[in-house]
């Protein structure tokens, strides 16, 4: 039996145990957040933001800045059909109304044109999902938010070096959010960070972050609100520190897995993968393979067929509105579409080359299958 390839696992070297032990040692009482200040500190500067609140989730970080746009019952929000739940469910929490729009089919991402149609009085701001790393119009959909006056906030959880014509993913929204998941890019196991460059809007989250408990209140233990606690960790951010002096490598390497997938299937026919608009640069976090609808392919025989290689794959996001707690939105044929007929690639930082090829071989043989009319072409929609 050859070697499993899994579709993901963090780079974790000697400098994160290192940071890890020395916090987990001697990170207490009056150091009980050293390693987090430098974390958040190394975080904004990479990413051109004024400031930073390490948090415990991406999700987290959603809750405290939507929580801090003042969104509540009645309101709603606009957000891509395409997205896993971490990013509508705080939107629920917060008794707003979620309401997902289709995607372009080239990005993955929201669709401009659907998020202005879906605005009405009630709308109270759009979350803009960089899905897998790649990018959504940014330019378009903060034109949007400047002429109605709607925030744009960034769901930005997958695209830690992904680069919108010079501006990082997560520095251009309202604020964006991130994750550290184990699974990402850069990971602290679990984890978040908010980022925004208003002055405003972070000491409202900072507050919130604190259990409602201001920074320059005087009196001991009393909260001015009723907050939250998503607080990060000091070991986590002590990883996170040794992960952010390895960004550049971190990202660096992402994007040779991309590269090196692009280059083994490039002139198949009957698929795609992650686009890169010119001006942009895709952080590559999940390659991801979408087959054409008339080739037939389902993601139910890529499944099959990567499980007979030993090889892990995942599955294409579920839209919102294929998931029991919410109603139907098929007129949002895309981000329907797409996911019966796409598989997110492995793309850990230490597989290797001949690892990428088997891969590869995996979707050449699908394709070529295709080809010779194995598969019956149909209209192939997400399963919920």
């Amino acid at each position: 039996m050859t070697t499993r390839i899994l579709y993901t696992k963090p780079s974790i070297t000697e400098l994160e145990t290192g940071y890890a032990t020395d916090a987990a040692a001697n990170g207490w009482g009056e150091k009980c957040y050293d390693y987090i200040v430098r974390f958040e500190a190394m975080f904004r500067e990479h990413l051109g933001s004024r400031f930073a609140i390490a948090t415990s989730s991406c999700t987290g970080a959603l809750h405290m800045g939507l929580a801090a746009l003042g969104i509540g019952p009645g309101d709603e929000v606009i957000l891509a059909d395409t997205n896993w739940v971490a990013t509508v469910s705080p939107i629920v929490h917060l008794g707003a109304t979620p309401v997902p729009v289709d995607i372009d089919p080239e990005s993955w991402c929201i669709d401009p044109a659907a998020a202005a149609r879906a605005i009405t009085p009630r709308t109270r701001a759009i979350v803009v999902t960089h899905i897998y790393g790649n990018l959504a119009n940014m330019d378009a959909l903060l034109a949007l938010g400047e002429q109605t006056g709607i925030p744009v906030v960034e769901d930005s959880a997958e695209a830690i070096g992904s680069i919108w014509h010079g501006r990082r993913a997560g520095s251009m929204g309202i604020f964006g959010a991130f994750s550290f998941h184990g699974t990402k890019t850069l990971t602290t196991g679990e984890g978040g960070m908010f980022v925004t460059s208003d002055e405003e809007l972070f000491e409202r989250v900072l507050t919130l972050s604190n259990h409602g408990r201001a920074r320059n209140q005087k009196k001991q233990f009393w909260p001015d609100l009723v907050g939250f606690k998503y607080k990060m960790s000091n070991i986590q951010a002590a990883i996170g520190c040794a992960q952010m002096e390895r960004i550049e490598e971190l990202t660096a390497r992402k994007r040779e897995i991309f590269a090196q997938y692009r280059h083994e299937l490039a002139g198949l026919p009957g698929i795609s993968m992650n686009p890169e608009a010119e001006g942009t640069v895709n952080g590559a976090w999940m390659p991801t393979v979408v087959f054409d609808a008339d080739t037939g392919v389902t993601r139910e025989q890529m499944q099959e067929a990567f499980a007979a290689a030993n090889i892990d794959a995942r599955v294409f996001f579920h839209p919102l509105s294929s998931l029991p707690m919410f109603t139907p939105q098929r007129e949002n044929v895309h981000a329907w579409s797409i996911p019966g007929r796409a598989i997110n690639l492995p793309s850990y930082h230490d597989m290797s080359e001949d690892d990428t090829r088997r891969v590869c071989a995996v979707i050449r043989d699908l394709a070529a299958r295709a080809e010779r009319n194995v598969f019956s072409p149909t209209d192939i929609r997400a399963r919920g």
